[in-house]
Protein backbone atom coordinates (compact mmCIF):
# COMPACT_ATOMS: atom_id res chain seq x y z
CA UNK A 1 0.00 0.00 0.00
CA UNK A 2 2.87 2.23 1.05
CA UNK A 3 3.42 2.86 -3.33
CA UNK A 4 0.62 4.63 -3.70
CA UNK A 5 1.91 7.42 -1.95
CA UNK A 6 5.01 6.91 -3.90
CA UNK A 7 3.33 7.14 -7.40
CA UNK A 8 1.15 10.31 -5.73
CA UNK A 9 4.86 11.99 -4.71
CA UNK A 10 5.53 11.22 -8.54
CA UNK A 11 2.64 12.76 -9.53
CA UNK A 12 3.26 16.30 -7.59
CA UNK A 13 6.69 16.19 -8.90
CA UNK A 14 5.05 16.18 -12.50
CA UNK A 15 2.98 18.58 -11.89
CA UNK A 16 5.57 21.64 -12.41
CA UNK A 17 6.35 20.52 -15.88
CA UNK A 18 3.36 20.51 -17.38
CA UNK A 19 2.19 23.68 -17.31
CA UNK A 20 4.35 25.96 -15.43
CA UNK A 21 7.89 25.40 -16.10
CA UNK A 22 6.53 26.04 -20.32
CA UNK A 23 5.14 29.42 -19.15
CA UNK A 24 8.52 29.87 -17.70
CA UNK A 25 10.87 29.56 -20.39
CA UNK A 26 8.29 31.58 -22.29
CA UNK A 27 9.02 34.27 -19.63
CA UNK A 28 12.33 33.55 -20.24
CA UNK A 29 12.61 33.87 -23.95
CA UNK A 30 10.67 37.25 -23.60
CA UNK A 31 12.33 38.56 -20.65
CA UNK A 32 8.87 38.82 -18.72
CA UNK A 33 6.44 37.50 -18.45
CA UNK A 34 3.48 37.97 -21.08
CA UNK A 35 0.40 35.28 -20.34
CA UNK A 36 -1.55 37.89 -18.26
CA UNK A 37 -2.35 37.66 -14.64
CA UNK A 38 -5.13 34.57 -15.36
CA UNK A 39 -1.95 32.19 -15.77
CA UNK A 40 0.02 33.90 -13.33
CA UNK A 41 -2.38 32.85 -10.86
CA UNK A 42 -2.71 29.67 -11.96
CA UNK A 43 0.82 28.96 -12.46
CA UNK A 44 1.78 30.17 -9.07
CA UNK A 45 -0.96 27.60 -7.98
CA UNK A 46 0.05 24.67 -9.87
CA UNK A 47 3.65 25.53 -8.63
CA UNK A 48 2.57 25.17 -4.81
CA UNK A 49 0.40 22.41 -6.02
CA UNK A 50 3.80 20.78 -6.48
CA UNK A 51 5.54 21.49 -3.41
CA UNK A 52 3.14 21.20 -0.84
CA UNK A 53 2.18 17.98 -2.50
CA UNK A 54 5.55 16.75 -2.28
CA UNK A 55 6.28 17.44 1.30
CA UNK A 56 3.06 16.41 2.69
CA UNK A 57 3.09 12.97 0.53
CA UNK A 58 6.87 12.51 1.56
CA UNK A 59 5.55 12.77 5.45
CA UNK A 60 2.86 10.33 4.50
CA UNK A 61 5.56 7.86 3.00
CA UNK A 62 7.80 8.06 6.10
CA UNK A 63 4.77 7.90 8.37
CA UNK A 64 3.80 4.57 6.55
CA UNK A 65 7.38 3.33 6.50
CA UNK A 66 7.53 4.12 10.11
CA UNK A 67 4.07 2.05 10.68
CA UNK A 68 5.64 -0.92 8.59
CA UNK A 69 8.82 -1.92 10.23
CA UNK A 70 8.27 -0.43 13.89
CA UNK A 71 4.35 -1.35 14.17
CA UNK A 72 4.21 -4.59 11.24
CA UNK A 73 1.75 -6.22 13.64
CA UNK A 74 -0.80 -3.29 13.45
CA UNK A 75 0.23 -2.39 10.07
CA UNK A 76 -2.21 -4.21 7.98
CA UNK A 77 -5.49 -2.75 9.60
CA UNK A 78 -4.07 1.28 9.91
CA UNK A 79 -2.83 0.59 6.04
CA UNK A 80 -5.86 -1.88 4.58
CA UNK A 81 -6.84 -0.08 0.90
CA UNK A 82 -10.05 1.75 2.36
CA UNK A 83 -7.82 3.47 5.50
CA UNK A 84 -4.65 4.18 2.66
CA UNK A 85 -7.29 5.69 -0.20
CA UNK A 86 -8.61 8.22 2.75
CA UNK A 87 -4.76 8.75 3.84
CA UNK A 88 -3.88 9.78 0.32
CA UNK A 89 -7.18 11.84 -0.09
CA UNK A 90 -6.91 13.90 3.07
CA UNK A 91 -2.87 14.60 1.54
CA UNK A 92 -4.25 16.23 -1.00
CA UNK A 93 -7.10 17.95 0.59
CA UNK A 94 -4.94 19.07 3.03
CA UNK A 95 -2.11 20.36 -0.07
CA UNK A 96 -5.17 22.56 -1.67
CA UNK A 97 -6.46 23.80 2.22
CA UNK A 98 -2.94 25.09 2.78
CA UNK A 99 -2.78 26.66 -0.70
CA UNK A 100 -6.07 28.60 -0.98
CA UNK A 101 -4.82 31.35 1.54
CA UNK A 102 -2.57 32.60 -1.01
CA UNK A 103 -5.33 33.88 -3.26
CA UNK A 104 -6.88 35.92 -0.21
CA UNK A 105 -3.32 37.47 1.17
CA UNK A 106 -2.47 38.02 -2.86
CA UNK A 107 0.93 36.28 -2.25
CA UNK A 108 1.11 34.74 -5.63
CA UNK A 109 3.35 37.56 -7.83
CA UNK A 110 5.32 37.16 -10.46
CA UNK A 111 9.35 37.62 -9.85
CA UNK A 112 11.19 39.02 -12.55
CA UNK A 113 14.40 37.76 -11.31
CA UNK A 114 13.54 34.21 -11.41
CA UNK A 115 10.95 34.57 -14.15
CA UNK A 116 8.69 33.01 -12.09
CA UNK A 117 4.62 34.06 -10.75
CA UNK A 118 5.22 32.05 -7.40
CA UNK A 119 5.10 33.00 -3.78
CA UNK A 120 6.23 36.27 -2.58
CA UNK A 121 8.02 36.24 0.93
CA UNK A 122 7.38 40.10 1.47
CA UNK A 123 3.73 40.25 0.84
CA UNK A 124 2.47 39.34 4.62
CA UNK A 125 5.31 39.15 7.34
CA UNK A 126 2.87 36.30 9.95
CA UNK A 127 1.86 35.03 6.78
CA UNK A 128 5.39 33.75 5.37
CA UNK A 129 6.63 32.43 9.46
CA UNK A 130 3.06 30.47 9.16
CA UNK A 131 4.03 29.03 5.88
CA UNK A 132 7.58 28.05 6.43
CA UNK A 133 6.30 26.54 10.09
CA UNK A 134 3.52 24.69 8.82
CA UNK A 135 4.65 23.17 5.44
CA UNK A 136 8.09 22.94 6.12
CA UNK A 137 8.91 22.63 9.62
CA UNK A 138 6.35 20.78 10.73
CA UNK A 139 6.13 17.78 8.49
CA UNK A 140 10.04 17.32 8.55
CA UNK A 141 9.89 17.32 11.86
CA UNK A 142 7.48 14.55 11.93
CA UNK A 143 9.79 12.67 8.98
CA UNK A 144 12.51 13.27 10.93
CA UNK A 145 10.99 11.63 14.05
CA UNK A 146 9.72 8.76 11.71
CA UNK A 147 13.22 7.98 10.00
CA UNK A 148 14.85 8.19 13.48
CA UNK A 149 12.89 5.74 14.86
CA UNK A 150 13.70 3.24 12.10
CA UNK A 151 16.76 4.16 11.95
CA UNK A 152 17.24 3.08 15.76
CA UNK A 153 15.33 -0.20 14.76
CA UNK A 154 17.78 -0.90 12.19
CA UNK A 155 20.68 -0.76 14.31
CA UNK A 156 18.86 -2.49 16.98
CA UNK A 157 18.74 -5.68 14.55
CA UNK A 158 21.87 -5.64 12.98
CA UNK A 159 23.62 -5.75 16.74
CA UNK A 160 20.95 -8.24 18.04
CA UNK A 161 19.82 -5.75 20.39
CA UNK A 162 16.23 -7.60 21.02
CA UNK A 163 16.57 -10.69 20.09
CA UNK A 164 13.05 -11.57 22.33
CA UNK A 165 11.24 -9.63 19.99
CA UNK A 166 9.46 -11.98 17.20
CA UNK A 167 9.58 -8.94 14.70
CA UNK A 168 11.23 -9.37 11.54
CA UNK A 169 12.89 -7.41 8.95
CA UNK A 170 13.07 -7.92 5.45
CA UNK A 171 16.61 -6.85 3.70
CA UNK A 172 13.78 -5.10 0.69
CA UNK A 173 12.59 -3.22 3.48
CA UNK A 174 15.40 -2.18 4.37
CA UNK A 175 16.28 -1.20 1.03
CA UNK A 176 13.05 0.49 0.21
CA UNK A 177 13.63 2.74 3.71
CA UNK A 178 16.82 3.96 2.64
CA UNK A 179 15.56 5.02 -0.75
CA UNK A 180 13.01 7.20 0.78
CA UNK A 181 15.58 8.44 2.90
CA UNK A 182 17.61 10.10 0.65
CA UNK A 183 14.69 11.28 -1.19
CA UNK A 184 13.55 13.12 2.25
CA UNK A 185 17.45 14.39 2.58
CA UNK A 186 17.56 15.60 -0.60
CA UNK A 187 14.48 17.47 -0.06
CA UNK A 188 15.78 19.09 2.83
CA UNK A 189 18.99 19.80 1.00
CA UNK A 190 17.27 21.69 -1.72
CA UNK A 191 14.32 22.98 0.19
CA UNK A 192 16.04 24.65 3.05
CA UNK A 193 17.91 27.29 1.35
CA UNK A 194 14.59 28.24 0.14
CA UNK A 195 12.56 28.24 3.42
CA UNK A 196 15.33 29.79 5.29
CA UNK A 197 15.94 33.01 3.76
CA UNK A 198 12.31 33.55 3.78
CA UNK A 199 11.65 32.92 6.96
CA UNK A 200 14.36 35.46 7.94
CA UNK A 201 13.43 38.42 5.74
CA UNK A 202 9.91 37.83 7.26
CA UNK A 203 11.23 37.98 10.63
CA UNK A 204 13.01 41.44 9.71
CA UNK A 205 12.10 42.18 5.75
CA UNK A 206 13.64 46.02 6.12
CA UNK A 207 17.16 45.12 7.37
CA UNK A 208 17.60 41.42 6.15
CA UNK A 209 16.29 41.76 2.75
CA UNK A 210 18.56 44.04 1.11
CA UNK A 211 21.34 42.42 2.46
CA UNK A 212 20.54 38.57 0.47
CA UNK A 213 22.29 39.23 -2.56
CA UNK A 214 20.14 38.20 -5.69
CA UNK A 215 22.46 35.33 -6.97
CA UNK A 216 21.50 33.66 -3.73
CA UNK A 217 17.65 33.94 -4.01
CA UNK A 218 18.31 32.54 -7.54
CA UNK A 219 19.84 29.99 -6.88
CA UNK A 220 18.51 28.40 -3.42
CA UNK A 221 15.19 28.85 -5.51
CA UNK A 222 15.91 26.70 -8.91
CA UNK A 223 17.90 24.51 -6.67
CA UNK A 224 14.51 23.82 -4.73
CA UNK A 225 12.42 23.49 -7.98
CA UNK A 226 15.51 20.97 -9.27
CA UNK A 227 14.32 18.56 -6.16
CA UNK A 228 11.33 17.41 -8.65
CA UNK A 229 13.39 16.01 -10.97
CA UNK A 230 16.02 14.04 -8.69
CA UNK A 231 12.90 11.71 -7.32
CA UNK A 232 13.58 9.29 -10.76
CA UNK A 233 17.06 9.65 -10.82
CA UNK A 234 17.46 7.97 -7.30
CA UNK A 235 14.78 5.74 -7.55
CA UNK A 236 16.78 4.39 -10.57
CA UNK A 237 20.37 4.18 -8.62
CA UNK A 238 18.88 2.76 -5.64
CA UNK A 239 16.07 0.14 -6.72
CA UNK A 240 16.56 -2.85 -8.94
CA UNK A 241 13.57 -2.63 -10.03
CA UNK A 242 13.98 1.14 -11.44
CA UNK A 243 16.99 0.11 -12.97
CA UNK A 244 15.52 -2.50 -15.52
CA UNK A 245 12.41 -0.51 -16.00
CA UNK A 246 14.62 2.43 -17.09
CA UNK A 247 16.60 0.30 -19.21
CA UNK A 248 13.74 -1.44 -21.07
CA UNK A 249 12.80 1.85 -21.62
CA UNK A 250 15.94 3.55 -23.17
CA UNK A 251 16.27 0.30 -25.41
CA UNK A 252 12.72 0.58 -26.62
CA UNK A 253 12.90 3.78 -27.60
CA UNK A 254 16.50 3.41 -29.54
CA UNK A 255 14.77 0.29 -31.14
CA UNK A 256 11.07 0.36 -30.83
CA UNK A 257 11.16 -3.15 -32.15
CA UNK A 258 12.18 -4.97 -29.37
CA UNK A 259 8.82 -3.54 -27.75
CA UNK A 260 6.88 -6.17 -29.52
CA UNK A 261 9.26 -8.66 -29.08
CA UNK A 262 8.89 -8.42 -25.47
CA UNK A 263 5.18 -8.10 -25.68
CA UNK A 264 5.46 -11.42 -27.19
CA UNK A 265 7.85 -12.81 -25.18
CA UNK A 266 6.25 -12.17 -22.26
CA UNK A 267 2.86 -13.70 -23.28
CA UNK A 268 4.71 -17.01 -23.69
CA UNK A 269 6.46 -17.42 -20.51
CA UNK A 270 2.82 -16.55 -18.87
CA UNK A 271 1.89 -19.27 -20.32
CA UNK A 272 4.93 -21.56 -19.77
CA UNK A 273 4.77 -20.51 -16.38
CA UNK A 274 1.63 -21.99 -15.82
CA UNK A 275 3.08 -25.69 -16.42
CA UNK A 276 6.08 -24.90 -14.19
CA UNK A 277 6.58 -24.85 -10.16
CA UNK A 278 7.39 -21.14 -8.79
CA UNK A 279 10.83 -20.16 -7.80
CA UNK A 280 12.05 -17.90 -5.13
CA UNK A 281 15.26 -16.67 -5.05
CA UNK A 282 16.79 -16.17 -1.28
CA UNK A 283 17.63 -12.54 -1.76
CA UNK A 284 14.37 -11.64 -2.33
CA UNK A 285 13.22 -12.98 1.27
CA UNK A 286 16.34 -12.74 3.41
CA UNK A 287 15.40 -11.70 6.66
CA UNK A 288 16.79 -10.16 9.30
CA UNK A 289 15.67 -11.82 12.70
CA UNK A 290 15.69 -9.57 16.29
Amino acid sequence: MGNIFVVSLSIADLVVAVYPYPLILSAIFHNGWTMGNVHCQISGFLMGLSVIGSIFNITAIAINRYCYICHSLRYDKLFNLKNTCCYLCLTWILTVVAIVPNFFVGSLQYDPRIYSCTFAQTVSTSYTITVVVVHFIVPLSVVTFCYLRIWILVIQVKHRVRQDCKQKLRATDIRNFLTMFVVFVLFAVCWGPLNFIGLAVSINPSKVQPHIPEWLFVLSYFMAYFNSCLNAVIYGLLNQNFRKEYKRILLTLWSPRLLFIDVSKGGTEGIKSKHSPAITTNNNHAEIHL
